[in-house]
């Protein structure tokens, strides 16, 4: 058996023969993966350019460990987040440079809760706990330190990292739902706020999108100067690959929303469910970033990135320049 980083060999005229992606955490946000994988669109393109590759989904980790595995050439490319993306983008400026290839999905999340004093997120205090995925560097966390931001000023950025906890999406369902003291808010994202807003009891107080003034980039798909620049073909089959996904799944979201169910990372939904939660007119399936540049413009603003991109397109390879991107 070989060894990840040895596994990648060369194939005339110079490009390699297997590429390796991590799926991801799953769930909507990863869903144009799942149909890239399932409908080996990257092997399709790949043939019409000439190639013979093996694509190679692997499951590896959180999102330290996916950053981790593109720096060693353990993965070739990686999913995440807009603002995981952008500190290994800084961090990478002098080294791999890691770039983004294009966005993947755009969609917001829900601060949901079922506490009757809370109207707003001003109103949480002391007593409050509300679940985030990870706790100061999720999408959820960085949302409320840039309302914290606008509405109280630089210096009160983190005002409500004192009050969130860590959970995953589901136990997060479970905890609000449940009425247990864990919890009296969690931001999340779909299928899971279909799930809480059916309990009558829940109400969203917030949304990522609100903060960020409109539809927000949600997943993009990211790779390293070198890996573009030796194989040229290959990182177009997959950014070509990328966009007949999201063509798929825009184009009969049942059949996205019955694979995203049978690949088993969303573990007691339904068919419809998945379907309302794919269909939301609020989840966009493209390859067009969005608003990604103001994440960057608050992460350099409160020190968490030293370079400060001047456009979205500072952030992004050229072959997606064309969109109109932010």
């Amino acid at each position: 058996m070989c060894i990840l980083a040895a596994c990648t060999a060369p194939q005339s005229p110079g490009e390699v023969t297997e590429i390796r992606i991590p799926k991801g955490a799953g769930g909507v946000g990863f869903l144009p993966l799942l149909v890239m994988e399932k409908r080996q669109l990257i092997e399709k393109h790949a043939k019409q350019a000439g190639l013979d590759v093996h694509v190679r989904w692997i499951d590896i980790g959180g999102p330290s460990v996916v950053n981790d595995a593109l720096l060693s050439g353990s993965a070739d490319f990686i999913a995440a987040g807009p603002p995981a993306f952008i500190v290994l983008w800084d961090r990478t400026a002098d080294s791999a440079k890691v770039m983004g290839v294009a966005a993947m999905t755009s969609l917001p999340m829900y601060l949901n809760t079922r506490a009757e004093h809370l109207k707003k997120l001003d109103d949480v205090g002391v007593r409050d706990k509300i679940a985030v995925t990870a706790i100061k560097v999720s999408i959820p966390a960085i949302i409320m330190q840039m309302y914290a931001k606008e509405r109280y000023g630089p210096s009160e950025a983190a005002r409500f990292d004192k009050y969130t906890v860590t959970l995953t999406h589901p136990d997060g369902v479970v905890a609000l739902l449940s009425g247990s003291s864990a919890v009296d808010a969690h931001f999340t994202s779909p299928p899971f706020h279909q799930r809480e807003r059916k309990d009558p009891r829940i109400r969203t107080i917030l949304t990522s999108d609100e903060v960020m003034g409109g539809s927000t980039t949600f997943t993009m798909l990211s790779t390293t100067t070198k890996f573009r620049e030796q194989n040229p073909k290959i990182y177009a089959a997959v950014l070509a690959a990328l966009e007949e996904a999201n063509t798929i799944i825009e184009n009969n979201k049942r059949v996205a929303a019955e694979l995203l169910l049978a690949s088993g990372g969303e573990g007691g939904f339904s068919l419809e469910e998945m379907f309302d939660a794919v269909s939301d007119s609020s989840v966009k399936f493209t390859t067009t970033p969005e608003n990604v540049t103001k994440y960057a413009e608050f992460m350099a603003g409160i020190g968490s990135i030293k370079k400060r991109p001047a456009s979205w397109k500072d952030l992004f390879f050229p072959e997606i320049h064309a969109a109109s991107g932010s």
